[in-house]
């Protein structure tokens, strides 16, 4: 069956809600057929390549908004570090360590709703020679952003923007209130206007409903989203959703399947809590994902790196290297 369904979905076909809703509550005995159905989609766009990302939190703490899953937000009062927007400096010896990593993707994140102008100033800076020193592909998430703030990053050399919808449009106001469903998407909007590749994904596990989940898988494939990254609630204390815990590791696989089956051709990630929520299980989200975050995320640790490469190198999948990356390792 889910074979079949996905090659009818590499032919071109849209999945039905009936068969989004089957993915996300099939029988754990069918686990592994769905997988075999989610790989075969992967594996015809992208192979057994694995892209690897990597965050730098560039600004920490002092966020007005009230996102109910972060500990970086105004209600929150979890114990994090918080810092103001760090220099060039930082940022470029933060790309030199994902440069040396193997990670095709740089992402400068930073909290708050968004940039100020010199915010964006030393994030086009620093891009500028990351882009001349390292050749890596960098993703900028700094907020809500304007029209001149997107042309800037652009002429930077930014080749990524992050927005995610987070949620369903129906669930949004129950996890924030301080700004709309209809501002994030506004955002995407002035980023693929201006040229950027659009990244947004989604946080799984925040007591939405299995039709949400379909919401936003389809929302994705109306926005175009290049990347969807996929996050796992780890619920933080000190959160509105501390001590929520709805996943576990064979539902967020299924998920997982969902986004693959509904966006084929899009490179979807497995990023935050899939350390918590996959647990042993996080090889196999390599069957229907193509994408991975490498290090720690914005307030919570990540796996150490060698644990994911090894396990990259027992899945016999190859690392999608930067171009300066692969002249140095045939050197």
């Amino acid at each position: 069956m889910w074979t079949q369904l996905a090659q009818d979905v590499i032919n071109g076909k849209e999945l039905s809600d009936h068969e989004a809703l089957a993915i996300l509550t099939v029988n754990d005995d069918e686990l592994l057929p769905l997988l075999h159905g989610a790989f075969q989609i992967r594996k015809h766009y992208y192979g057994k390549k694995v892209k690897l990302n990597m965050i730098l939190n560039a600004k920490s703490g002092y966020c007005p908004e009230d996102c109910g899953y972060c500990s970086q937000s105004s209600k929150s009062t979890a114990p994090i570090e918080k810092y103001p927007f760090i220099t060039k400096e930082e940022i470029l010896e933060g790309a030199k360590r994902a440069f040396e990593n193997k990670i095709g993707t740089f992402c400068i994140v930073a909290s708050g709703r968004g940039p100020t102008r010199k915010d964006v100033k030393v994030v086009s800076e620093a891009v500028s020679e990351i882009k001349e020193k390292y050749g890596l592909k960098v993703c900028a998430c700094l907020g809500l952003l304007k029209e001149e703030q997107a042309e800037q990053l652009k002429q930077a050399g930014v080749d990524r923007y992050n927005h995610n919808v987070n949620t369903s449009q129906r669930h949004h106001d129950y996890i924030t209130t301080t700004h709309t469903y209809d501002d994030r998407i506004n955002t995407i909007e002035i980023v693929k206007k201006h040229g950027l590749s659009p990244c947004s994904g989604a946080i799984i596990g925040m007591k939405e409903t299995k039709d949400d989940v379909v919401h936003i898988a389809r929302a994705l494939r109306a926005l175009d989203a290049d990347s969807i990254p996929i996050n796992f609630l780890n619920a933080i204390d000190g959160t509105k959703l501390e001590g929520t815990k709805e996943l576990n590791p064979r539902y967020s696989l299924k998920v997982l399947a969902l986004f693959r089956y509904i966006n084929p051709t899009k490179e979807i990630r497995v990023a935050g809590g899939r350390e918590v929520n996959l647990g042993t299980l996080q090889p196999l989200a390599l069957y229907p994902a193509n994408s991975i975050f490498v290090g720690d995320y914005l307030t919570t640790a990540g796996q150490e790196e060698n644990i994911d490469y090894r396990m990259l190198e027992d899945l016999g999948f190859e690392i999608e290297l930067a171009e300066k990356q692969e002249e140095l390792s045939r050197a």
